[in-house]
C-alpha cells in the first residue's frame, strides 16, 4: 500500500505553507512521523497525496533564550529537549516529561510539535507545556498568530486550528523566576506499554515560609483534551502543602477530572486511587528542587 505520492522538504515556513495550500487538503505536515505514519498505516487517517517535511526549517528546530521568554521550535525533538541547558534551567517539567516518551529511538526523531498537534489528552510533552503556561505560534496564509496552548484542542486527536491550512511553528515559554519550580511525574504500566495510566505536571511559586503563592497543575488524561486542574490549583494556593492541604486538593482533583476505564491503561477505580498519590509525588518533586 502506498502511504503517500509526493514528498516535499521546504526551506522555510512560507514554502511549507505554499505547498500545503497548493495541495488543497491532501497534504500532511511531517517531522518525526512517529504518530502520523502509524495513523496512516493503521487506517486512522487517510493517506495524503503529499508529505511536507519541516525538519529543515531552521526556526522550527531552534531553542532560543529571548529577553523575556524562551522560544522553542515545534520540530525540536524530545531528545534535544532533554539535553538542552536552557530548558533544563527554565522548563524542568517539560524536560522530565519528554524524557519518558517512547524509547530512545522514538525520542531521537519525535518532536514536541507533533506531540501537541496529535492532540491526545495525555501527551507527556503537551502536559509539560500546558503547566508552563506556553503560547503556541501558528502560521497560515493570513499571517502568524500566538495563541494560548490550551486553546488549540477541540477533543481527542482534534485541534481547533486547521491542520490542512495552518502550521504549528513553535512555542513561547516564560522564563523561570526565583522561587519557581516545576516537575513531571507519570504512572505507567510495568509491561513495557509506553502510555500513561496518569501523568501530571506541577508548577509552583513559593512565598516566604514555603507557602504556595501560586500553583499550576496539568493532568493527563483528565478529560477529552489536555487538562488544567484549576479547582485543585485553587485548593492549594496560599497554603502550606501539609497533609490537610493535600487531602483537600485531592478531593478537588477527583471532583474535576474526568477519568474512565481504559482497556489499554487502567480501570476507573484504580485511576481514582492513584490521582492523589500522583499529586503528592509531583508536588513533592517540584518542592524538592529548592536550593
Amino acid at each position: 500500500m502506498r502511504m503517500w505520492n509526493s514528498y516535499a522538504q521546504p526551506a522555510n515556513v512560507e514554502q511549507a505553507l505554499q505547498a500545503l495550500n497548493d495541495a488543497q487538503g491532501h497534504a500532511a505536515i511531517i517531522a518525526g512521523g512517529t504518530d502520523l505514519l502509524l495513523d496512516i498505516d493503521q487506517g486512522r487517517r487517510p493517506a495524503p497525496d503529499l508529505l511536507i517535511d519541516v525538519t529543515c526549517i531552521n526556526e522550527m528546530g531552534e531553542v532560543r533564550l529571548e529577553e523575556d521568554h524562551i522560544y522553542l521550535g515545534a520540530a525540536v525533538t524530545h531528545k534535544a529537549i532533554t539535553t538542552n541547558p536552557i530548558l533544563m534551567e527554565h522548563a524542568a517539567c517539560l524536560v522530565e516529561g519528554c524524557a519518558l516518551i517512547g524509547g530512545p529511538q522514538v525520542r531521537n526523531v519525535a518532536t514536541i510539535g507533533g506531540n501537541v498537534a496529535h492532540a491526545l489528552p495525555a501527551g507527556d510533552g503537551t502536559i509539560g507545556l500546558l503547566v508552563l503556561d506556553a503560547q503556541a505560534l501558528l502560521a497560515g496564509v493570513m499571517g502568524r498568530t500566538w495563541k494560548p496552548l490550551a486553546k488549540l484542542f477541540a477533543g481527542p486527536g482534534e485541534t481547533t486550528f486547521d491542520r490542512s491550512q495552518e502550521i504549528l511553528v513553535g512555542f513561547k515559554l516564560p522564563l523561570r523566576e526565583p522561587n519557581e519550580y516545576s516537575a513531571f511525574q507519570r504512572i505507567m504500566r510495568p509491561q513495557g506499554v509506553a502510555i500513561a495510566i496518569l501523568n501530571m505536571a506541577v508548577w509552583v511559586k513559593l512565598a516566604p515560609a514555603s507557602t504556595l503563592e501560586s500553583v499550576r497543575i496539568a493532568v493527563g488524561p483528565g478529560g477529552p483534551v489536555p487538562f488544567r486542574a484549576h479547582a485543585t490549583e485553587a485548593a492549594l494556593a496560599d497554603r502550606t502543602p501539609d497533609a490537610e492541604a493535600l487531602a483537600q486538593a485531592t478531593k478537588a482533583l477527583l471532583g474535576e477530572i474526568q477519568l474512565r476505564t481504559s482497556k489499554h491503561r487502567a480501570s476507573l477505580a484504580y485511576r481514582q486511587h492513584l490521582a492523589g498519590i500522583l499529586l503528592e509525588r509531583t508536588l513533592g518533586a517540584a518542592l524538592s528542587k529548592q536550593a
